[in-house]
């Protein structure tokens, strides 16, 4: 009914019309893009039959918007580094080359926080991103650009990482939709920085979207070969899945309480789940999640099973130049002299601290070790378990200073490399969006993706921004 290049052009004026408010989109192919919506259209009118185009093609002329650490032919590779402004990606990342494969167009690539470490998207390259729901507010990180221009409806699918929750924070602030799969299912090369060492086993590269339905076909595309790990053919009886739910960590005295309106979405969701499908949600106490963020810092700078190091964060700020001394940079920043962002050193001065507590922190490791059992055993084959997305919804631009530790409540589950959908519940009081994440056992994907249809049908998913 629409010609592939009228839907390319609405979202490039969308994107011209939104872009100079968020800043999420900080480079743009938007010639190529109309370049390649000409070709599908020419496809199309030559094609014997749209169900070999489908089968070939599954996401034939649809517009993709790609965070900016991954490698995008033609476009800047910087993950924010002022080091790497001259860099121009020569390739594509294997997601990348995948979802154009696909028949996906890339739009163009969106913001992110400086080397992908911090719940704010800014750096001293693009600038700030802010959230289309309220533009005091931000839009998270790492994959706050992508978040962002979403939930602007900017494109209609998006490619993010997620190594502390970078994929479900951005969609919980930004009301979309997240997945954080199984760990090793997709392919994470062809991102700056990518993970080393014992780091592999928690960065997970997944889709983002604004319709539920979206992430199981991107993941099908990405995952590639290795979608065969999962069970996205399984047909999922609502009825039949094990709905647990914890409405908080257990009081970290690093973390802040949750709110009371994202206590409330929740709760409204499992008596939804209880009044409709007839199912019990059960509430669980997990005692060691309490001590999540002690956990997934330990585990980050733990050695992996050769005995490898993980990398430091210092080198990767030097980006194999000479690494960076983070109290230098401290008091260059303070005279705005730094080329780095004040999250990025204060995140250089923890990982020296972390590195005095060597004994503190193999009990860390050793709690995280079995808290992932735990977790295994608790969900089993059929369980999914309700839990907050964040203690906050979107704070205000620079609060996450204030408040460092909150990303806890995503970064647990990159340590116990379990798959989680982020899904959105309508907006709070302030118009900001509500969420909640839905876990469950590795490999059980489908069960996370079938609860975020049923959750989008019940409470409304995705809700355009107001007259920005």
């Amino acid at each position: 009914q629409v010609k592939c290049i009228e839907v390319v052009e609405a979202y490039v004026e969308r994107i011209k019309e939104v872009n100079p408010l968020i800043n999420a989109i900080v480079k743009d192919r938007f010639e190529e893009a109309l370049q390649e919506a000409r070709q599908v259209d020419k496809l199309l009118s030559e094609s014997p039959g749209d169900d070999y185009l489908e089968e070939k093609f599954p996401l034939l002329g649809i517009p993709v918007t790609v965070k900016e650490a991954f490698s995008v032919h033609g476009m800047p590779n910087t993950s924010g580094l002022v080091s790497r402004r001259g860099v121009i990606a020569t390739s594509d990342a294997t997601v990348v080359s995948r979802l154009k494969q696909a028949g996906a167009i890339p739009l163009g690539v969106t913001n992110c926080s400086e080397l992908c470490m911090w719940f704010e998207s800014s750096n001293r390259v693009y600038g700030r991103t802010s959230n289309p729901y309220n533009l005091q507010r931000i839009v998270g990180g790492s994959s706050g650009g992508e978040g962002a221009g979403l939930a602007a409806a900017c494109s209609v699918i998006g490619v993010g990482s997620d190594i502390g929750g970078s994929i479900r924070m951005p969609a919980f602030f930004n009301g979309v939709f997240g997945h954080k799969p199984t760990t090793g299912v997709v392919p994470n090369d062809g991102q700056f920085p990518n993970a080393q060492g014992i780091r592999t086993s928690f960065l997970c590269t997944g889709p983002m979207c604004r319709y539920a339905e979206d992430l199981e076909l991107m993941l099908r595309v990405m995952a590639g070969s290795g979608v065969a790990k999962l069970k996205l053919d399984e047909e999922v009886s609502l009825e039949k899945i094990k709905f647990l739910y914890m409405d908080h960590d257990g009081g970290s005295v690093f973390v802040s309480p949750v709110d009371k309106e994202i206590l409330q979405a929740q709760k409204k969701v499992v008596e939804h789940l209880e009044s409709e499908l007839g199912v019990q949600v059960q509430r669980v106490a997990v005692h060691k999640m309490k001590y999540s963020f002690q956990i997934w810092s330990a585990m980050m700078s733990s050695r992996d099973s050769d005995g490898q190091e993980a990398q430091l964060f210092t080198d990767l700020l030097g980006d194999h130049g000479k690494p960076v001394w983070p109290l230098w940079e401290l008091m260059k920043w303070l005279v705005r002299m730094s080329t780095h962002t004040l999250p990025a050193i204060a995140l250089g001065l923890t990982e020296k601290l972390m590195k005095l507590n060597p004994g503190g922190n193999a009990k860390l490791v050793s709690m995280g070790k079995s808290l992932q059992e735990e977790m295994e055993a608790l969900l089993g084959p059929d369980g999914v378990l309700l839990y907050p997305s964040h203690p906050t919804v979107a704070p205000r631009h620079h609060s996450p200073l204030c408040t460092p530790f909150n990303f806890a409540y995503t970064a647990i589950f990159n340590i116990l490399g379990l798959p989680v959908t982020q899904c959105p519940l309508g907006l709070n009081s302030e118009g900001l969006p509500l969420g909640i994440q839905l876990v469950a056992a590795s490999y059980n994907d489908h069960l996370t993706l079938a609860v975020a249809r049923y959750l989008e049908k019940a409470f409304g998913g995705w809700v355009l921004p107001g007259e920005l």
